[in-house]
This record gives structure tokens, C-alpha cells and sequence, in this order.
């Protein structure tokens, strides 16, 4: 209820800067994650993390490992989680990892003011989920992408799989999934994704319809 009164006073207050053009999607999209950025900040102020005299958030994303790219899926890489820090207790709500034991990230290369991170989420018997987030000046996530999930990925679909392509991310940020539906699913669907200027997760080929 709350977000949707302020949804409305942001279309107000941007039908005013704009006279009487309707604002695009985009300008009504940063004014929508700039609120849900702010009551993230006062949901951790809650728990007790203070953002008054440093942003917790910023301090672990530069503690961080680097990853270099481009990065290809290997069963030695999602199994060894190479240079991954240990997501700290005070940051896995922040993160979406409840109920997480020993979740780890690394940071991606930042190009053009865009900051990027892969998240291990450990699951079950060491193995672990692997996710893309994007984050916003604040470091606080704006979107993520799920890039491989152990449950689904048998060891005679590695097998058939002559591509290797069950997750990749260029140099030049174009990150392709290919996304199963479940473990007896050999056949799989391969997508491309690009991160666009709201910093969420866009498929390619919804972009050049």
C-alpha cells in the first residue's frame, strides 16, 4: 500500500518536471528503484547495519575478489568457486540468502559505472547455485540471473552436451544460460542476456523484436 502511494506521487512529481509529456518507462523505472533501494536501507538499519557513517554494502562488494573475464561454465569452477569471498551474516538478507550456510561472491570487471557480482548459494553436500546480480550505485542488487542450478545438470547431460555452453559471460557482458527445465531435460533452451541502462537483465532477442 505504502509503495503504491508513492508510485503515484513519483508520476506526479515527474508529470510536472516533463509539462505534459508522459514520462518513458525508464525515468518511472529509477524513480521506482530508487525508492525500493531506500527501504532496503531502512530494513537493514533495523537489523542493525548502519549506512550512516559507511554503506556495509559498498565495503563488501570492494573486498571482493575480481573475476576475469570472458567466463565459461567448468565443472572445476562450480565446484571450486576459485577466489570467492565469504558473504558475511550482516549481508545475506541484504543478498536474499537466508537460510543460507556459507554463501560466497566475486566481482566482475565494473565497465561503464556498472557493477556486477557472481553469488554462490550453497544448496546441499557442497554444492552450489550460481547467480548474476546487478547492483546500483549504492551496491544494493537491482536484478539477478540464474546461471546454473547443480539439481538440473546430470552428468550424462555434461556428456551430450557438446557445446559446453551451459553458462558463459563475454568481455563485453553478453551472458548466455542455457536454461533446462529439469534434470531429464537434455535438449535445453540457450539464452542470451545483455544488462541494459536500468541495470536489469534483458534477453537479446526480446530487444531486437
Amino acid at each position: 500500500m505504502m509503495k503504491n502511494c508513492w508510485l503515484i506521487v513519483i508520476f506526479g512529481v515527474l508529470l510536472g518536471a516533463c509539462g505534459n509529456r508522459r514520462p518513458s518507462a525508464a525515468e518511472l523505472q529509477q524513480k521506482i528503484d530508487s525508492i525500493e533501494a531506500l527501504e532496503t536501507i531502512k530494513k537493514l538499519e533495523m537489523q542493525g547495519v548502519s549506512f550512516k557513517e559507511h554503506n556495509p554494502l559498498q565495503l563488501f562488494y570492494d573486498s571482493l575478489g575480481l573475476q576475469v573475464l570472458p567466463l565459461r561454465y567448468s565443472e572445476d569452477y562450480v565446484q571450486m568457486l576459485p577466489n570467492y569471498t565469504p558473504v558475511p551474516y550482516s549481508i545475506k538478507t541484504f543478498l536474499d540468502l537466508e537460510g543460507r550456510d556459507a554463501p560466497m561472491a566475486i566481482a566482475l570487471p565494473e565497465t561503464l559505472g556498472m557493477k556486477l557480482m557472481l553469488l554462490a548459494a550453497d544448496v546441499s553436500d557442497g554444492e552450489y547455485e550460481l547467480w548474476l546480480y546487478s547492483l546500483d550505485n549504492e551496491c544494493i542488487p537491482v536484478d539477478k540471473l540464474q546461471l546454473y542450478e547443480p539439481s538440473k545438470f546430470s552428468s550424462k547431460k555434461l556428456e551430450m552436451n557438446t557445446q559446453e555452453t551451459f553458462f558463459s559471460i563475454t568481455s563485453d557482458y553478453e551472458i548466455s544460460v542455457m536454461e533446462y527445465l529439469d534434470e531429464n531435460d537434455r535438449v535445453g533452451q540457450l539464452s542470451t542476456f545483455v544488462v541494459d541502462d536500468s541495470r536489469q537483465f534483458i534477453e537479446k532477442q526480446a530487444l531486437l523484436r
